[in-house]
């Protein structure tokens, strides 16, 4: 299960033109900006990429509201974000062995950091319905190499209920808000 002690949150290229293209990119949009706002009432360290964003934009509005100062905002052009070295320096610095991923798209480049980030310790909790692909094909088969690979499949309510552990957490009420 997660531990809020032990986690960090990525965020993989979800951009203006790259989320008009998924087949469920309001929803996913949708997803990804709550996760960004829990993790910043919960104070989970927060990466977030870029994919060339000269051509395909920036991160979206959605997110950057929710997100905290403190997210740390990485361009790349590798589709794998562990082929960036800021990000493993990220990675390192956050001393965090589980990594929480909501992002576009699901069969490129969520799909090789995932498969990176295990190949080296990490455990991944990829939150399906924060992701999306431009065809619905391509996610489904995405799924099934990320379960392949050692990936674990959940979505945003799961993962807040396994951040909190208890209703007497202190940010309950303001997490279970975002969920209502």
């Amino acid at each position: 299960m997660l531990d809020i002690e032990n986690c960090l949150l990525v965020v993989i290229d979800i951009q203006d033109k790259l989320i008009k293209a998924g087949f469920n990119g309001d929803l996913c949009g949708e997803k990804a900006a709550k996760i960004c706002k829990a993790a910043n009432i919960l104070n989970i360290p927060t990466i977030i990429t870029e994919q060339y964003p000269k051509g395909l934009g920036h991160t979206i509005d959605a997110i950057m509201i929710n997100t905290a100062d403190s997210a740390n905002i990485i361009e790349k052009n590798s589709f794998s974000a562990y082929s960036e070295g800021d990000f493993q320096q990220e990675l390192s610095k956050s001393n965090k062995k589980q990594v929480i991923i909501a992002g576009i798209e699901l069969h490129i480049c969520v799909l090789q950091t995932a498969i990176d980030l295990i190949k080296n310790g990490y455990e991944v909790f990829i939150l399906k319905d924060a992701c999306t692909s431009r065809n619905k094909n391509e996610f489904d088969t995405g799924i099934e190499l990320l379960k392949q690979h050692g990936a674990k499949i959940t979505c945003l309510e799961i993962a807040l209920f396994q951040l909190l552990k208890t209703s007497k957490n202190q940010h309950f009420k303001e997490i279970q808000a975002l969920i209502k």
